[in-house]
């Protein structure tokens, strides 16, 4: 009885809807109608042919669902071993395809990442993400392979950094932070927490660098490290001692010598820095070498983001300036963003109907049914339209989350981890950018947005997942 339970549970896990998700596949399938509905309301014209015509923006996107879907059936049938066999190929392949583009490729806003054949444009970059995934797999899922090791660390970043750069130089870089996702894999396979502070430090200094000037915010990071220190050790008093003795110490260098204040502080810091260095190796206070290391990190960092903000594209810089609030253009710059806050408040609970928004109608909103098809959603069904959007695609992240978790081998579990980070980041920059909370990146939304290559390429990175789920009841091992 136990063996033909286990015989007939093998059959079921190879046939095609047996032991497939069918949650993660109505979920799939839910969102890109929704696409396809906010796409006909964007693009269907009257004027432009019957409602057949393929000269509608919506009859396009309807044949690239009809590829995909045919492309996630023969996905479904593939022998799950496939995709362990064929990850280093894909991703050789997937390296060629970016320096193809970069010195052959279409330039298109600026980023020379498109081949382009007739009237059909494809974007290697959509599919180098499901080559890099699977890559990412088929390393960290090695029996020897160890996260918390330095040189199996180096091996997996080099797997990210080398798409990375390729796409850096395609002047992508809006693509290329979707890589990051991959370090929420790396959280999740055992990787420090104490990795992640100093990139999301980076950041944040970055940012605040254009708010403030450096003096304010190295008082701000003085303050508020030796505040950190103090808690962690209890020596309240002796470390408010210590701040008081660094102020008045950069005042006097900055009245008795030619010094600025802001550089009287540096140079005091510093030695302040290298003092409390030696003090702890000496007493075993290793805590305190971190908030140090960080703040010697910042020193360096502040002064150089106006060299690396001086390297930018000349959208990029106004974008983020935007983005900061130090610019006000919304007639300019900010122009995209501005329209589509207006027609998402404009569409207050429930919308205005389904084609009757009037931001959409009358094209105030520029790129409605590629990057910022978010506004369409908000603008035509409200609030609570976006409300079950947003549900959407957290219920498909955590299906995929879940079945990372069932699978029994690292391969699987690694590689649909990858794929709900790569939804996550593609989701939150997206809506951020369409509200105003991000700076615009022109990274379109996952499954929604139109445009052939980042809708067959999400199907095969989401069915891929979905294949390897159904294979959790399979007794053979990756070979």
């Amino acid at each position: 009885m136990i063996s033909d339970y286990n015989i007939s549970r093998r059959n079921t896990s190879t046939s095609l809807f047996g032991a497939v998700d069918k949650v993660a596949l109505a979920l799939y399938v839910t969102i890109v109608l929704i696409g396809v509905m906010c796409i006909t309301s964007a693009s269907y014209d009257p004027e432009k042919g019957g409602i057949f015509s393929l000269s509608h923006n919506y009859m396009k996107q309807i044949i690239w669902v009809s590829i995909s879907w045919i492309m996630a059936t023969v996905v479904l049938l593939l022998d799950r071993r496939l995709f362990h066999m064929f990850a280093y190929p894909a991703y050789a392949l997937g390296i060629l395809a970016l320096l193809a583009a970069l010195f052959f490729g279409r330039e298109v806003n600026g980023a020379k990442a498109w081949f382009e054949f007739g009237s059909v444009r494809i974007q290697p970059v959509e599919f180098v993400k499901i080559a890099t995934a699977l890559m990412m797999a088929r390393v960290m899922s090695d029996y020897s392979f160890n996260i918390k090791r330095l040189p199996d660390l180096i091996k997996v970043g080099a797997v990210i950094l080398l798409p990375l750069g390729i796409i850096v130089l395609q002047n992508d870089t809006g693509s290329g932070l979707v890589l990051g996702a991959f370090l929420f894999v790396f959280y999740r396979e055992g990787l420090s927490k104490y990795i992640y502070f100093p990139a999301l430090f980076t950041v944040v200094l970055f940012v605040i660098s254009f708010i403030f000037t450096p003096l304010t915010i190295f008082i701000a990071l003085l303050v508020l490290f030796t505040l950190y220190n103090a808690l962690k050790t209890g020596e309240v008093v002796g470390h408010f001692r210590f701040l008081c003795g660094v102020f008045l110490a950069s005042l006097f260098l900055a009245l008795v010598t030619p010094m600025s204040g802001y550089a009287a502080l540096m140079t005091v810091c510093g030695i302040a820095a290298v003092v409390l260095a030696v003090l702890a190796i000496k007493t075993r206070t290793m805590m305190l070498l971190w908030p140090i290391a960080m703040f010697v990190y910042a020193m360096l960092f502040v002064p150089t983001t106006d060299v690396l903000f001086s390297h930018l594209e000349e959208h990029q810089k106004n974008r983020i300036l935007t983005f900061v609030g130090l610019v006000d253009d919304p007639r300019g710059v900010g122009y995209n963003v501005n329209q589509s806050e207006i027609a998402i408040g404009s569409g207050g609970m429930w919308g205005k109907g389904f084609m009757e928004g009037t931001q959409i109608k009358y094209d105030y909103v520029p790129e409605k049914h590629t990057d910022f098809i978010f506004c369409i959603v908000g603008e035509e069904w409200g609030f609570f339209g976006c409300t079950v959007v947003v549900l959407l695609y957290v219920s498909l992240i955590l299906r995929l989350m879940r079945m990372g978790e069932r699978i029994k081998e690292p391969f699987g579990r690694i590689y649909c981890y990858s794929v709900a980070a790569i939804l996550l980041l593609h989701v939150l920059v997206n809506i951020g950018m369409t509200i105003g909370v991000m700076p615009v990146m022109g990274i379109p939304l996952p499954l929604m947005s139109y445009g052939g290559s980042s809708l067959v390429a999400f199907t095969l990175l989401i069915m891929i997942a979905i294949r390897l789920d159904a294979s959790t009841n399979e007794n053979d091992i990756y070979i």
